[in-house]
């Protein structure tokens, strides 16, 4: 058996996107933590290793602790954590490791400063360099050049949509914030002069459309979810109920009653608000549950409130011009469909057309949100989250299976979600990294460093198996046997 090529440990583990990249780019798995008890059978059934850490509840706590000095974590080369973001204590002057004291991020730290891996990749949720969250994020680098690292002080934000498919992407919009950094103490204090090496990847990244190729790859336009897709229109558990077919089917005879009377131009890009067209006066005076209604001849125009919020006040304004525009034709459907009835709750009562030119509501990709019916073009996704909010995919007519969101995490279809809820698969999902985005990240922080990691022969051979990897992980994914079902 070839040995591996490196070793890593998998923080906050999940069902594994990490081991995922990792293991296909060559590398073992010496230790996985994961608390969740679904996600840990997921990732144990797959992987064939424990996500228990070395305790029996899979609590980093118990096995990294620098004040309680424990150490269960076993040497490594590359360490890897999706870690929760909690907020860090501004009490004081102090900075760094102490300040992330009662944090999950110390413990990410007590790992750090025991081993000090070659490696350290970390990802989070965008929000993390929101200005909420400048203060953890700058405890976070001080901690890690304060433990020899060369960091760059800028974040690596990146999407696997950004990707084409023969670099392992695929079309999910999944923005998330990575950090990477090097060991090499010789380097921090130039870093913290001039602010260290410049981000492995960015959200403005493009690359040929296919190996070899000189044009780029344009992920609003060349993407498609067809291939990504089950032909079946029926998939237990994924179709919509009478109501959501209901709502839908009324947006869409409004998209074809508005795009003639548009002159076949697209919906307006702003919020449509059924409701918005109530404050004309004569709408009040409708009786909305009669059998028979009469459209008046003309409609007297509202005036906004000017204690709004301007965004609001826009919005508003602009269903008045369209509501008066074309009232003849909205009042009729309106009440065909009981748009103010019971039927319709005030979230269906609102439609956000993104979809551009796209021609009905049922080729889009739709989200039933708080804010009302979102429709997209069926190019990519938005990001899965671990919420209900599902994707329905207009031309299939349901939502998106369990089997498609893995699929949308770059992970193959051997691999098994093993006696569990469809719901419990859409949160592992929505919580998962995904792999092709990690085997980016993974591979442009080796080419950016591998002077670097040429010191050493821990490092070199960290970058020889980048080298001698393929530009996607797919295929050697697509030879996953799970470890048991």
């Amino acid at each position: 058996m070839t040995p591996p090529a490196f070793r890593f440990i998998d923080l906050f583990a999940g069902i594994g996107g990490f081991h995922a990249a990792l293991k296909a780019m060559g590398g073992e798995c010496v230790y996985a933590v994961e608390i969740d008890p679904l996600a840990r059978k997921v990732y144990e059934s797959n992987w064939g290793h424990s996500a228990l850490g070395a305790n029996d509840r899979g609590d980093i706590t118990l096995d990294a602790d620098a004040d309680r000095g424990v150490m269960e974590v076993p040497e490594h080369d590359v360490l890897c954590a999706g870690f929760p973001c909690q907020p860090f204590s501004k009490s004081g002057a102090q900075r760094g490791m102490d300040e992330a004291r009662g944090t999950l991020f110390f413990n990410i730290a007590s790992i750090i400063k025991a081993r000090h891996p070659l490696i350290v990749i970390l990802e989070n949720v965008r929000n993390l360099i929101g200005p909420k969250h400048q203060h953890e994020w700058d405890v976070i680098i001080e901690t890690l050049q304060d433990e020899g690292y060369h960091v760059s002080n800028q974040a690596a934000v990146f999407s696997p949509h950004l990707l084409p498919p023969h670099l392992g992407g695929v079309p999910q919009v999944r923005e998330r914030v990575f950090i990477t950094a090097t060991l090499a103490p010789d380097l921090v204090a130039r870093d913290i002069e001039f602010g260290g090496p410049g981000p492995v990847a960015t959200m403005t990244d493009r690359f040929p459309s296919a190996e070899g190729a000189t044009g780029l790859f344009d992920p609003k336009k060349d993407w498609h979810l067809e291939g990504l897709l089950d032909d079946s229109h029926n998939i237990p558990g994924c179709d919509l109920t009478d109501a959501e077919t209901h709502w839908i089917n009324a947006w869409e005879e409004f998209v074809q009653i508005m795009r003639p009377l548009m002159n076949d131009r697209h919906l307006p890009g702003h919020p449509i608000w059924a409701d918005a067209w109530l404050d004309f006066p004569e709408m009040k005076r409708i009786d909305w549950q009669a059998r028979k209604i009469r459209v008046p001849r003309r409609v007297s125009r509202p005036v906004v409130d000017s204690d709004l919020p301007d965004w609001k006040q826009s919005h508003l304004r602009k269903n008045h011009d369209m509501f008066a525009r074309h009232f003849a034709a909205i009042i009729p459907w309106a009440h065909r469909w009981g748009i103010y009835s019971e039927a319709f709750p005030a979230s269906r009562r609102k439609l956000e057309w993104q979809a551009q030119e796209t021609k009905s509501l049922w080729h889009t990709v739709m989200h039933f949100r708080p804010s009302g019916i979102r429709a997209k073009k069926a190019t990519y996704l938005p990001a899965l989250v671990a919420i209900t909010q599902t994707s329905i995919v207009g031309p299939r007519e349901r939502r998106l299976s369990p089997r498609e969101t893995a699929r949308l995490q770059g992970l193959p279809d051997s691999f098994i979600f093993p006696g569990q809820s469809a719901a419990a698969t859409y949160k592992q999902m929505g919580n998962g990294v995904n792999v092709g985005a990690v085997w980016h990240i993974f591979r442009a922080h080796v080419d950016r460093d591998a002077n670097i990691l040429r010191r050493t022969a821990r490092g070199r051979a960290i970058v020889a198996a980048v080298e001698k990897a393929p530009l996607r992980p797919n295929e050697i994914l697509a030879k996953h046997q799970p470890a048991h079902s």
